[in-house]
């Protein structure tokens, strides 16, 4: 057996049946405490009384005046040991277990076969907070920040939605149906008026609401950025989005670490381009999957790599969404060019440097090549070019052509933010040849401009690749962050799992 078992974590329906607690001091009353409103049939047991355990102690309860006996035992589901007396703790908690009884005894993890956490309670709700019994010190902090996040309130909507529960089943008969509802019910104006104290107008919103079902049940489509790979740079719309989706439709990009942070049970779809297949019948299908499930009542996220609305057809996708009647709403995510510039240390403007910056795209429809190249190569600027692997060469020959400095300096950042991102300097002159040398893969960014020089000295991040000494990559002279490093050289997304908006 593990010495440090994983926990099974439990809420247990004791009414009418006998839970026994040995000892009768401070710590017993406060388990004491814990079990009062659970109709529980509570036996304490003990030589003395405390004046605080007696204050508790009702007609319902049975007193057991004196040295602890194992027929005390007999008939319970659950014991609590709460004595002073090790050696009395230990022989509690074995011959319970002989009993097959769960015991707890208190502050003594090894003996005990549950735990009683920190509890949060707000009514019929409750959190429970457990530390494997290693630091309940901090899982009574956790509890008290939790304590500050979940209003009192919450308490009288549990109340009213148990009051109206046959009433919610009976307008919203599906799951999905229901669970936007309570959605609806726990962020909408039913919570906020409950807060403010108005009950009778919370109320009648409620009732107001479910004369409507048919209306407020349509379903609804969320395009959802989900930023550059790191999962820890989606937003918090973003995250409350995933946990609120019955089908994701995501792209082949976004990580697995990212698609963790979605509902249990919600429906995920890869719904990714591949190079090579036809883009248009991808896309179609999209739009098809869009409207088969929002046709259906239920929330549709739209999960795009990086931002939806930079390269990534999210215009495309709302305007079919609008010509079709299907209710749309928009959580912007970080573009990789601003987060994986950050991670490399590129300032993307600078004073001295760049005062405007430019995001361009290399793949794009027959006969749509970019234009206005002059303008392109001026001085002043930086040019971030998104899925550009394959057309490095190219864009070399126009920026020459077109005046760039040989000078100028490149940055190649494949697998931005990622736990295997790596940076590839190079100057206009030789950036074909680089990217060559050092096999450059998608996804990756290509960001030219004097500020990329930059970073090279204000690199901040280290990834895995770029820790090798071999690695493309001008280290930091400074030494790492202690606050930063260790976050991320956690990360746990693999090398496929990549997720900037890149081919």
């Amino acid at each position: 057996m593990s010495d440090n078992p994983k926990l099974f974590p439990v809420f247990m329906n004791l009414a009418g049946k006998k839970v026994l607690v040995v000892g009768a001091g401070e710590v017993a009353a406060r388990k004491i405490r814990l079990l009062l409103g659970t109709d529980a049939e509570i036996h304490i047991g003990a030589i003395h009384f405390s004046e605080t355990v007696l204050a508790l102690t009702q007609t319902t309860f049975t007193l057991h005046h004196g040295p602890y006996q194992t027929e005390w035992l007999n008939d319970a589901w659950l014991v609590i040991a709460a004595t002073q007396d090790r050696e009395l703790n230990e022989r509690i908690a074995r011959e319970a277990e002989q009993q097959r009884i769960p015991v707890n005894v208190v502050d003594t993890r090894e003996l005990c076969a549950f735990q009683v956490p920190a509890m949060v309670e707000r009514g019929d709700l409750r959190v429970a907070i457990s530390s494997g019994g290693h630091a309940p010190v901090i899982a009574r902090r956790i509890r008290e920040r939790i304590e500050t996040l979940l209003d009192p309130s919450l308490g009288t909507l549990m109340a009213m939605t148990e009051r109206y529960r046959p009433a919610i089943r009976r307008a919203r008969p599906s799951l999905p149906q229901r669970r936007q509802f309570y959605n609806w019910l726990l962020d909408g104006p039913v919570s906020h008026e409950l807060r403010s104290g108005n009950l009778a107008q919370a109320e009648f919103m409620l009732l107001s609401a479910l004369k409507q079902a048919e209306e407020s049940a349509q379903g609804l489509v969320t395009l959802v950025g989900a930023g550059p790979g790191d999962p820890g740079l989606l937003t918090l719309n973003a995250q409350r989005a995933l946990n609120e989706a019955d089908v994701i439709l995501h792209d082949r990009l976004v990580g697995a670490d990212v698609l963790a942070l979605a509902r249990r049970d919600a429906q995920c779809i890869s719904v990714g381009k591949k190079a090579g297949e036809n883009q248009n019948a991808t896309q179609d299908r999209i739009h098809t999957l869009m409207k088969h499930y929002a046709e259906q009542g239920l929330h549709v996220v739209r999960l795009k790599g990086g931002d939806p609305f930079i390269f990534g057809r999210g215009g495309e996708e709302l305007q079919f969404l609008r010509e079709h009647g299907i209710a749309y709403r928009v959580v912007p995510g970080l573009t990789a060019a601003l987060a994986g510039a950050a991670y490399a240390g590129i300032p993307l403007t600078h004073r001295d440097h760049a005062q405007s910056v430019r995001l361009l795209t290399a793949h794009r429809r027959p006969g749509h090549d970019i234009e206005n190249w002059p303008a392109l190569t001026q001085p002043g600027q930086t040019l971030v070019f998104y899925m550009g692997v394959k057309q490095i060469a190219a864009l070399q020959t126009q920026l020459l052509h077109h005046g760039q400095s040989p000078d100028t300096a490149v940055a190649f950042i494949e697998n931005a933010t990622m736990k295997t991102q790596r940076v590839i300097h190079a100057r206009v002159a030789n950036m074909a040849e680089q990217a060559g040398e050092y096999n450059l893969q998608s996804p990756a960014l290509i960001v030219v401009g004097d500020v990329v020089a930059l970073g090279k000295d204000l690199a901040w991040f280290k990834s895995v690749m770029n820790q090798d000494t071999n690695a493309p990559y001008a280290s930091p002279s400074t030494p790492e962050h202690p606050l930063h490093a260790p976050l991320h050289r956690t990360a746990s997304l693999q090398p496929e799992h990549t997720s900037a908006k890149l081919n």
